[in-house]
């Protein structure tokens, strides 16, 4: 059986007007991420290489991606910034997702399989939460996993890096820099 090779970028719950206990420290964290996840999003759109963004959808059932981008955007301050930055291309994929993992209930074991992907690279809110649990799903369904550190946010430094170790031994997560992920793709 011929296994996958392609390697997609998941950007999780990076679109979020932060309007939740905790959000505002979320927020900060997520502001100082997104340089790096917006430079390796650049990176692979240079390679050609998939670019799916998942989202929660907070609980806004009949709303698309598209509503919740403007909706930050309207919201004016890091949301707004981190939406503006990050706003999917023409070429950039995205799904809603009901909760944690990018894989419960959503059509991304579909879309990944279509693009022949084996390999993840997870970016985006929050390392203890939504990055752990698509992390643990596209571990148990065989995907390789890497989480770059510097593209993944916590509500604190210790949750951030206490998820890290977790996906290193759990999961057989890669954590290095997002620069080791960029070399995927050799110019």
């Amino acid at each position: 059986m011929r296994r996958p090779n392609a390697t997609a970028l998941l950007v999780l719950d990076m679109v979020n007007l932060f309007d939740f206990e905790g959000g505002r420290r979320l927020a900060r964290d997520a502001a100082r991420i997104t340089p790096a996840i917006a430079a390796l999003r650049a990176r692979f759109d240079r390679a050609g290489a998939p670019v799916v963004y998942v989202n929660d959808n907070f609980t806004r059932w009949q709303g698309e991606f598209h509503d919740l981008v403007e909706r930050c955007i309207a919201a004016g301050g890091v949301p707004a910034a981190i939406a503006a930055r990050l706003r999917p291309a023409q070429q950039h994929y995205y799904i809603l997702k009901p909760k944690h993992s990018a894989f419960l209930a959503t059509a991304l074991p579909v879309l990944l399989a279509k693009l022949g992907v084996g390999r993840l690279v997870l970016t985006g809110l929050a390392a203890d939460s939504c990055i752990l649990a698509t992390a643990l799903d596209a571990n148990m369904r065989e995907y390789e996993v890497w989480v770059p550190g510097d593209c993944v946010a916590a509500q604190t430094a210790a949750r951030r890096s206490g998820s890290l170790a977790l996906l290193r031994t759990s999961a057989n997560a890669r954590t290095g820099a997002s620069t080791r992920v960029a070399a995927l793709f050799p110019d």
